[in-house]
């Protein structure tokens, strides 16, 4: 009888997981898709045919793609330097690394301002004196993409670098291999799927940042307007054909990256 209990305490338990991701995950992107498709495949091709839509799309893949490479090169070197070494200010480090995720993207724009924007910037006029332009231009929302996306690298990489242990490097060493060796033939191969996740989710997050490059692009049609400010600014305009085909667009290309991920990891290694 108790085991009867349990059993449908758990199916219980399960539908209610279930229902809850499909009404707030599944159901919401669904209706995207729908609607980008409800006239057929006029709403993608009209967006494809814009030539400010389709410079907002290669803007936004090339952020994504260079915040994405900063944050991996960074955020394995930092994992390392959590896990393997003890320093003084590691766990205020530690703490603040998810600081990117508890801050307001909107807070973190207006803070990239104040530092690099203009005359009034800590570091706005030495830079126009140097003839560098960060907010309102492409560095800036490259900065404000690598900071929204900091900690998901570092997340996926530190558990799998404290599971594994260091008891290969320490061999690795001791056999006269140096850093890097033990860096590409131990420690890489080892963290190689929490990398490749953490970079899957790196880009997913670069692909749909809004709040922060919104305050430091200046939403200059043909020059800073990313895609997602596309989907607002079609959106505001009525225009909810366009928005919802950009919209897809963006979904489809981070659901396609875990998807793809999910199907490759081999079975021992999920």
């Amino acid at each position: 009888m108790a085991d009867h209990s349990t059993f449908a305490r758990r199916q219980v338990l399960r539908f209610v997981v279930a229902a809850y991701l499909f009404f707030l995950v599944a159901w919401p992107v669904y209706l995207v898709g729908r609607n980008a498709f409800a006239g057929g495949l006029g709403n993608l091709d009209d967006i494809l045919t814009d030539p400010d839509v389709t410079h907002a799309l290669r803007l936004t893949v090339v952020v994504a793609v260079i915040a994405v490479l900063i944050n991996t090169v960074f955020g394995v070197g930092i994992s390392i330097m959590l896990v393997r070494y003890d320093f003084p200010g590691k766990r205020a480090l530690n703490a603040l690394l998810d600081m990117p995720l508890s801050v307001s993207p909107i807070v973190v724009g207006l803070a990239l301002v104040l530092v690099y924007g203009g005359r009034h910037g800590w570091f706005g006029p030495a830079l126009e004196s140097a003839g560098l332009q960060i907010i309102f231009a492409v560095p800036g929302i490259v900065l404000a993409t690598v900071f929204v996306a900091l900690p998901l690298v570092i997340r996926e990489v530190v558990p799998v670098l404290e599971e594994v242990g260091d008891e290969q490097e320490q061999a690795a060493r001791s056999l006269g291999a140096d850093a890097v060796q033990t860096f590409r033939r131990i420690t890489l191969p080892a963290i190689r799927w929490g990398v490749i996740y953490g970079v899957v989710l790196s880009l997913a997050r670069s692909l749909g940042e809004f709040g922060a490059v919104k305050v430091v692009s200046g939403n200059v049609l043909g020059e800073t307007r990313t895609a997602t400010l596309v989907v607002e600014e079609k959106y505001l305009n009525f225009d909810k054909g366009g928005a919802y085909a950009t919209a897809f667009l963006l979904a489809l290309v981070a659901v396609a990256c875990v998807i793809v991920v999910s199907a490759l990891r081999p079975k021992e290694d999920r």
